[in-house]
């Protein structure tokens, strides 16, 4: 999962680099491991990348180089490839044009396209990130859409969406930047990924547009929201003339949002497809908290506390309909990353106790019920359970507000395989067990549903179907648990491969002194004259670097 955001201003005297710096840092939820912007001016392009949070990535030098009215940028989450910063976003490859990608999501047939790419169209893979594949099948498309003579630029372009389209299955969503022509965003024929885009008034009268992974971004930069990119729908806005076009580019869409973006990874204030998710969390409290009492009808719940932070309005709503207290029970050290995020299984597990803080006061002698938006491997659940008890609960329930998570996210969400899941095999019991607590009630999956959907019908949206694959196992795009796919997923994903790219990722740090600069200039970064990259002489394919 990865955060991206897209601005072209009407006015080429302005500068997008501080809103590119704010919507990521907006969107800095999405992915903390790396972070990047390109800009463009007078058709020099200017790239910095690096692993690292936002405000580490770009220092105030790095800024004033980041020139353009033009700009793309990226906050990565890994789920394909390496954590190297090398696989650092945007992405570039100079043929034709000059063209930056920046994509949040994740193909499924990544092994197919990357042999067209290297033996029929004859460009050079040189990582293993997917981003790397969708911007040379779209560049080479563009190649050929050029040669028609009887098609206009714009037409061109929606040409070769259509054949990313038409090539490229799993759930992704992103953007390109032409040099010199314009900036382009698109969506997964499923829409599994999410899009918006907003506009405002330019300083010159003109329209000024931003793209964004969630309307959070689209809000802060004083954008007024326009839509949804909609399901296999391309969007242009021309550089030269300040028009915008729009193009259905797949054969055939559907719109299957992920639902875990409703639970978990989406901020609260954002809108997807129309839907508040600030509502469906309230929605999803209310529906676990009947569940709760449907099955232990004469519970001695004393007290509701919540897993900060994306369980508590699920907690709030939960508590209000269970007639009981609510309370904040952890205190989170907001400088430690998510630990669903953080790559390891021992790196997670001993990162929890420094996030999270109990008062003690608050569970001494009660009867607690746990809210979380999720369990996945259960590591930072068993933890939890385990620091109630040595604040002195009595009792300790523990209630998540999605379904049991039984199978591998396979669209961009780091759920990498069943085995790691702690819900695989298990029941409610069993998993209760696992985790130290007295009982675990989790979600029902056609609640779930029906909460987002609720919410939709307020919101005037129209969405009536969800990806529910890691609840389900069933997959937008067909894929079954049998796959021969799922058990490549698994070689790649799980805990001990990660462990592995992490030790050869540092060594490559190491031995390369950061990411490479396109200049090749290996002097450390202290002595550079410019940090950032410019990529006006590099005549390269991305893949050569």
């Amino acid at each position: 999962m990865c955060g991206i955001i897209g601005l072209l201003l009407a006015n080429r005297n302005e500068h997008v680099n501080q809103m590119l710096f704010d919507g990521l840092t907006v969107l800095q939820h999405r992915g903390q491991d790396a972070a990047g912007m390109v800009t463009a001016e007078n058709l020099r392009l200017h790239l910095r990348k690096e692993n690292g949070l936002v405000k580490d990535v770009f220092q105030a030098h790095h800024m004033m180089e980041l020139r353009g009215h033009v700009g793309v940028g990226h906050v990565r989450y890994p789920t394909a490839g390496s954590s190297s910063c090398a696989e650092a976003q945007p992405l570039y490859t100079n043929y034709p044009y000059g063209i930056c990608v920046a994509h949040n999501g994740n193909l499924t047939n990544t092994s197919e396209l990357t042999k067209v790419i290297r033996d029929e169209v004859l460009r050079h893979v040189n990582t293993d990130s997917d981003s790397e594949l969708l911007l040379n099948i779209f560049a080479e498309a563009l190649v050929k859409a050029n040669t028609m003579k009887d098609l206009n630029m714009t037409q061109a372009i929606f040409n070769a969406m259509t054949s990313v389209m038409t090539q490229c299955k799993g759930g992704f969503a992103g953007m390109y930047f032409i040099n010199g022509v314009g900036l382009v965003g698109f969506r997964d024929p499923h829409g599994i990924r999410p899009m918006v885009f907003g506009t405002r008034t330019s300083s010159n009268g003109k329209t000024d547009f931003a793209m964004a992974s969630e309307s959070v971004a689209i809000d802060t930069l004083s954008f007024n929201l326009a839509r949804d990119i909609k399901p296999g729908e391309a969007i242009f806005v021309d550089i030269n003339t300040n028009e915008f076009h729009s193009q259905i580019c797949a054969p055939a869409t559907s719109c299957a949002p992920c639902i875990f973006e409703y639970v978990y990874f989406a901020r609260p204030d954002s809108i997807m497809d129309g839907i508040p998710i600030y509502e469906t969390r309230l929605k999803m409290g209310e529906k676990l908290a009947e569940k709760v009492m449907r099955k232990y009808p004469d519970h001695d719940i004393d007290v509701v506390i919540p897993i900060p932070d994306t369980a508590r309005t699920s907690a709030l709503q939960a508590a209000y309909r269970l007639g009981c207290p609510f309370r904040e029970g952890f205190i989170k050290n907001r400088y430690i990353a998510r630990t669903f995020i953080m790559p390891g299984q021992e790196t997670r597990k001993k990162s929890v106790r420094l996030k999270l803080n109990t008062i003690k006061s608050e569970f001494a002698g009660r009867n607690i019920l746990l809210v979380d938006d999720s369990i996945v491997r259960g590591t930072t659940a068993r933890e939890i359970v385990q620091m109630a008890r040595e604040s002195g609960a009595r009792k300790v329930y523990f209630s998540s507000a999605a379904p049991p998570i039984r199978y591998p996210n396979i669209y961009g969400i780091d759920i990498p395989t069943r085995h790691e899941l702690i819900a695989f095999e298990r029941d409610e019991e069993a998993v209760a067990e696992k985790l130290g607590c007295d009982w675990v009630v989790y979600q029902e999956l056609s609640d779930l549903e029906d909460a987002v959907r609720e919410c939709s019908t307020r919101g005037g949206a129209h969405v009536t179907s969800f990806d529910t694959s890691c609840f389900s196992g069933i997959y937008a795009t067909g894929e079954t648990i049998d796959d021969e796919y799922f058990s490549h997923l698994h070689t790649l994903r799980n805990d001990d491969a990660k462990q592995k790219r992490e030790g050869t990722d540092e060594m490559g740090k190491n031995s390369h002194n950061g990411c490479e600069s396109v200049s090749n200039d290996k002097r450390p970064e202290v002595n550079r004259v410019s940090s950032c990259e410019s990529l006006s002489n590099d005549t390269d394919n991305v893949g050569n670097r």
